[in-house]
């Protein structure tokens, strides 16, 4: 079988920043580590670096109490972690009341967002995000729209929103499809003229849709997508894989493939998300490629 590797297919820089900033204040087990929520959607890698010592605390949204948690933990041998997502100012000002040290691990892109959203609420703007309201990402942006924000993912949620006087600042999930944005933001504006929309998609998302419509454009006849089921990017490039036509296998290691239904493809292309690490895609690829 002949294997297309997508060129972008792996970490995206914040995803490295965010794991290269919870080892190095590990410092090789010698600090207690944790991380408000998991630092990544990565099962496989969250379970790696447990054993290096960075315990995931919270909950997945970042929003419950974690000081039971860490009652017993000795503040000057311990850091807490933000998580690549960001949180929310009370969420952070939360955080940093606990008294332990505090390092930002908030991904560039989405902290360049909070900045966005920010400045404008400054100026009086109404905020809508366009993303998954439940998405970690977006409940703490959200926290930078001074009480003026709404979330929305689709047309009927614009439907459903009240009037909204003045200006409005739109801006997008990191992740979302390119193409969805615009026609949802075109859609809104029908509604609300007097709408600023700014293309907030990481350049790491754009790459890596752009990449699956490269596979298919090399020749492969089936497209595997690696990366976790909770990863907002996997699960979009997934659905993008399947609007290419081909048929689409996402999983989250080697061991989901399904080789009796895959081995029929003489050509495969191989893709990942963000939060996927080389070893499992090494793993996917090196078993497509001795069937």
């Amino acid at each position: 079988m002949k294997v297309i590797r997508a060129k972008s297919a792996g970490f995206c820089f914040g995803v490295e920043r965010a794991i290269e900033i919870a080892t190095t204040c590990a410092d090789g087990g010698k600090c207690r580590v944790f991380t408000d929520g998991p630092l990544i959607h990565n099962r496989q890698v969250m379970e790696r670096l447990t054993k290096n010592g960075i315990l995931e605390i919270g909950d997945y949204k970042s929003e419950s109490p974690i000081d039971e948690q860490i009652k017993d933990v000795s503040n000057e041998d311990s850091v807490l972690v933000f998580r690549a997502h960001g949180v929310s100012p009370e969420r952070r000002k939360y955080l940093q009341s606990l008294g332990m040290r505090c390092k930002d691990a908030t991904c560039p892109d989405v902290g360049k967002i909070a900045g966005i959203i920010k400045m404008h609420a400054n100026k009086n703007f109404t905020t809508v995000i366009v993303g998954d309201p439940d998405h970690p990402e977006v409940i703490g942006l959200l926290g930078y729209a001074g009480g003026k924000g709404y979330v929305v993912k689709d047309k009927n949620a614009i439907d459903a929103l009240p009037q909204i006087d003045g200006e409005i600042c739109m801006v997008s999930q990191s992740t979302m499809f390119t193409d969805d944005y615009h026609e949802i933001s075109e859609y809104f504006k029908k509604r609300f003229p007097n709408t600023k929309v700014i293309d907030t998609i990481c350049g790491a998302t754009k790459e890596r849709q752009k990449d699956v419509n490269v596979l298919a454009e090399k020749g492969a006849k089936a497209i595997v997508v690696i990366g976790g089921k909770h990863s907002a990017n996997t699960v979009k490039l997934a659905i993008m894989a399947k609007r290419t036509g081909l048929p689409c296998f996402h999983i989250e290691t080697v061991g989901e493939l399904d080789i009796e239904a895959i081995k029929k493809f003489d050509v495969v292309g191989v893709t990942a998300g963000a939060s996927t690490p080389d070893f499992l895609i090494d793993e996917v690829c090196n078993v497509l490629e001795k069937l």
